[in-house]
């Protein structure tokens, strides 16, 4: 029962926010490219297969990271890092979530399969990604928001722009709320020669995190629009800003327990961008 519980932990079920913020930008694509009538067995293999990459994600991410994590004070005690269980342990957990999220996807068409590779290819490469690249968190987000093309490519067998379009809305997204988080970790950061967008924006980062969400909100405004969606879309995405200014709030100071706070709080700006394009359709 304690190795699983450290299975648990490596693979974060008990932190659930990296899965919810995985899940709404597939939620959304789902329910734009079904024009509001997705099937739910597929909305079901969607969302579990999200749980199942989001958590194979976390054991790359910390076998990667096994050498860096020790000097950060959030991540010292984390299974791998702790010496409680191995590497190995953590790429035979890793592989076989992958095989199960992929599993998933084979009743599915040929081009959510290779949207489904090239998804894996990013979530595996991104911890590494970020030894050398200014703004991994913009990496990130390709990872984060892959599960929109390949919700419209299992719906419509296509991706259109409007879901490319959407992804990098993700990115954006992705980006603002990451370098909330990077915000937490920078004094370690810088210690250990670790890049973020944190450490990039520098003085800049909270200018650089409200106009990232700008960015998002806009690209996704002009989806949904061209989805025809309107009155209770519009109220989502005013509700999605009004979290967004919010998290001006939580993070001008640059505390660190505020700027988590705002991290975390991104799960209601999804919520609500998704919850008006599912009221959208359901009350039309």
């Amino acid at each position: 029962m304690n190795r699983l519980n450290l299975y648990f932990r490596l693979i974060r079920l008990d932190k659930p926010i990296g899965i919810l913020l995985l899940l709404w930008p597939t939620l959304m694509a789902l329910w734009l490219a079904s024009n509001g009538k997705p099937d739910w067995a597929l909305v079901g293999i969607f969302t579990l297969g999200t749980v199942l990459m989001r958590s194979a994600g976390c054991a790359i991410n910390d076998y990667a990271d096994r050498d860096f994590d020790r000097h950060v004070k959030r991540t010292a005690e984390r299974p791998l890092t702790s010496g409680k269980i191995s590497g190995t342990e953590a790429l035979l957990v890793a592989l076989v979530l992958a095989l199960l999220a992929f599993a998933l996807i084979l009743p599915l068409n040929s081009l959510t399969k290779q949207l489904s590779l090239a998804a894996l290819l990013i979530a595996a490469s991104y911890p590494y990604f970020k030894r050398f690249f200014a703004i991994p968190q913009a990496y990130l987000g390709i990872a984060f928001g892959f599960g929109i093309p390949m919700a419209w490519a299992a719906i419509t067998g296509a991706v259109p722009a409007a879901a490319w379009l959407l992804l990098l809305g993700n990115v954006f997204w992705a980006v603002a709320y990451d370098t909330e988080y990077a915000m937490v970790d920078r004094d370690d950061d810088l210690k250990i020669g670790i890049k973020t967008s944190a450490i990039t924006f520098g003085r800049h980062d909270v200018l650089a995190v409200m106009l990232c969400y700008a960015v998002t909100l806009a690209i996704t405004l002009w989806v949904g629009w061209q989805y025809g969606l309107r009155g209770w879309f519009v109220a989502g995405m005013l509700l999605a800003a009004a979290c967004a200014l919010y998290h001006y709030t939580l993070i001008r100071s640059r505390d660190r327990m505020r700027c988590f706070a705002a991290f975390r709080h991104n799960n209601w700006l999804g919520a609500a961008v998704f919850g008006g394009i599912a009221l959208d359709y359901a009350l039309r």
